[in-house]
């Protein structure tokens, strides 16, 4: 039985994950969505008693968490990541511990930008020096704005009440410097992009050069997009079509790396 393990993004916790857990074991597979460090629990709890030291959170130490949780599984998983999740599959099918790879929405590796309103405006909010070490409250006109914005009102705030998280400012601030850092030249394990056209934190063009940066001839890397979907891809109406996509490239390229093996033994 392959084991997917899920990376939750900023302002999110393993809750967001629920529903893909659900789908993906009646698939047959084992599911695991580990915590990042100071993200365990309910996220209204979170929200209403941040966790000490949460501003503090660096994305290194997230990227060796979900690295210890990963060796410690008897073979490579497949990573499905989200957001600033996405760029640590990134990371992580770098160093070579991932079977395959699917980013949804990520922040680009090695300080690629968009020059784009949205993902400027957001970037800037969140990684404002001025604000120091302070956390990133996410509140529901936020959350709106940037992760649900083709949703409506009602279910926005019925998305934030049961998913949000505040975070660490130094995680969107260290995915754009040295622990963001990929050689994408280097041979790799298959990766599907995700984007979401109108998706208001990061753009489906930056998720296209993303893929598109990616140099290896041999390695496989593909990328898809989903019209009419925001940030919150993987939970707002029409998650499924999104989750049925990867499932059935999750088994085209398992079946594809199956008789790679079987010729190269």
């Amino acid at each position: 039985m392959k084991t997917i393990v899920f990376i939750h993004g900023m302002f999110q916790n393993p809750k967001s994950w629920e529903k893909w857990i659900a789908y993906f074991e009646a698939k047959g597979y084992n599911c695991i969505a580990p915590a990042w460090p100071l993200h365990e629990g309910e996220p209204a709890d979170l929200r209403n008693n941040p966790p000490a030291g949460l501003g503090d959170l660096h994305l290194q130490t997230i990227v060796d968490h979900m690295e210890r949780v990963i060796t410690a599984l008897p073979e490579k998983p497949i990573v499905i990541g989200h957001s600033v999740g996405g760029l640590i599959t990134q990371l992580l099918t770098a160093k070579g511990l991932v079977e395959m790879g699917v980013p949804i929405s990520s922040v680009a590796p090695n300080a690629m930008l968009a020059f784009d309103w949205g993902f400027m405006k957001n970037s800037a909010l969140i990684s404002n020096p001025l604000k120091g070490n302070e956390p990133f409250m996410m509140d529901l006109e936020s959350f709106h704005g940037s992760f649900c914005n083709t949703m409506s009102e009602a279910a926005t705030e019925a998305a934030y009440k049961e998913t949000a998280t505040h975070d660490s400012r130094n995680v969107l601030r260290d995915c754009m410097g040295e622990a963001g850092q990929i050689d994408l030249d280097l041979p790799h394990a298959p990766l599907l992009f995700i984007g979401g056209v109108e998706d208001q934190i990061i753009p489906y063009e930056l998720n296209e050069r993303n893929a598109e940066a990616y140099t290896d001839e041999v390695s496989i890397v593909d990328f898809k997009f989903f019209d009419n979907r925001a940030h919150w891809i993987c939970g707002q109406d029409g998650w499924q079509e999104v989750a049925d996509y990867i499932s059935e490239w999750l088994t085209a390229h398992a079946e594809q790396l199956y008789h790679t093996e079987q010729e190269n033994n």
